[in-house]
């Protein structure tokens, strides 16, 4: 089952399933997150909660994308109460990728940090059933004010000095009243970075992250496969720049993403009753690293076929949200 969050005409809120070229209504249904914590409240899981309240009213699927009413597949209605986070060399070929950006083949001193924490995912980031393996790379991207609607650009702040993609898969959950985190499926997502600033200096990763996201359109409810292939094109006035195949699934990642999902949610503070958390879970594919430059106008696309419809973005240049010497003293 796929569901979408999306808009009416008059702007009121629906969740949806994805049928071939439809979507339909779930019954009194208003966000993914309620329908969610409905689920844990009764015991039962989001497929089983969306076919107690059955479907109705039918949309034209298309048409919904093509004017903008298509949601982030779940979000919650104070952005700041969502965390945006992610990890990264968590992919098979993820090392090799990280290190051709940074332009340090052969020089073994300079990407020994990232080497070492590749062999140790390799080595240990699938431990057995119920035990915790070595922790990831880890990262924090921003709360909800940072999502981008599908369909939508993606701002780009003056003080940015790149606007990369990262095809990636995204993990959604919603912490229950019980403090415990639930996952309600996956998506597809472009994590979206700054990696000129980030081949700077190591230390940068963290500036680098904080830029904008996108995921879905559609929330993929149930297990995955163990290998998914997909793919990653920017398309520039209307012709394809540059395309690539992004693999990932657990066949083709160092960590399993129960050991990636219990590193994250392993501090209490991410466990506050009600919250909603969006995991991306890495990527070994990058423009970027094909010697790549973005720019304004540009349109991202990234699709795979178990997630439904792609997932679209552009770039668009964004103002200053504070300029230096005004922060105010009181």
């Amino acid at each position: 089952m796929r569901l979408v969050q999306f808009e009416l005409s008059n702007g009121e809120r629906r969740v949806g399933v994805v049928e071939g070229g439809l979507v339909r209504e779930v019954q009194d249904a208003h966000t993914v997150r309620d329908l969610a914590l409905a689920a844990i409240e009764a015991g039962t899981n989001l497929q089983q909660q969306v076919n107690a309240l059955g479907l109705g009213t039918s949309h034209v699927y298309a048409e919904l994308l093509a004017t903008l009413r298509i949601l982030p597949p779940l979000d919650h209605p104070d952005p700041a109460h969502m965390l945006v986070s992610g990890t990264g060399l968590t992919h098979l070929g993820s090392a090799s990728a990280r290190d051709k950006m940074h332009q340090h083949a052969g020089d073994e001193a300079a990407m020994t940090d990232t080497m070492r924490i590749f062999k140790w995912g390799v080595e240990g980031g699938k431990p057995d059933a119920g035990q915790a393996g070595v922790q990831p790379e880890w990262f924090y991207k921003g709360d909800g004010s940072i999502v981008v609607r599908p369909g939508q650009p993606f701002p780009l702040p003056p003080f940015a000095e790149d606007a990369g993609e990262e095809p990636e898969l995204s993990g959604l959950y919603v912490i229950g009243h019980d403090g415990k985190p639930y996952r309600l499926g996956y998506a597809v997502g472009n994590e979206f970075s700054d990696h000129v600033m980030e081949r700077k200096n190591y230390l940068y990763l963290a500036h680098s992250k904080l830029r904008s996201c996108s995921y879905g359109p559609e929330l993929r409810v149930g297990e995955l496969p163990q290998h998914l292939a997909g793919t990653s094109r920017i398309l520039r006035d209307g012709e394809v720049l540059w395309q690539n195949e992004f693999l990932s699934g657990e066949a083709n990642m160092c960590h399993s993403l129960e050991n990636l999902e219990y590193h994250h949610f392993k501090y209490s503070q991410f466990l506050r009753p009600g919250d909603v958390h969006i995991h991306f879970f890495g990527t070994a594919t990058l423009s970027f690293a094909d010697g790549i430059r973005t720019r304004p106008g540009d349109v991202f696309e990234i699709s795979q076929t178990e997630f439904g419809a792609p997932l679209i973005n552009g770039i668009e240049p964004a103002p200053a949200a504070l300029e230096p010497g005004t922060v105010g003293t009181l």
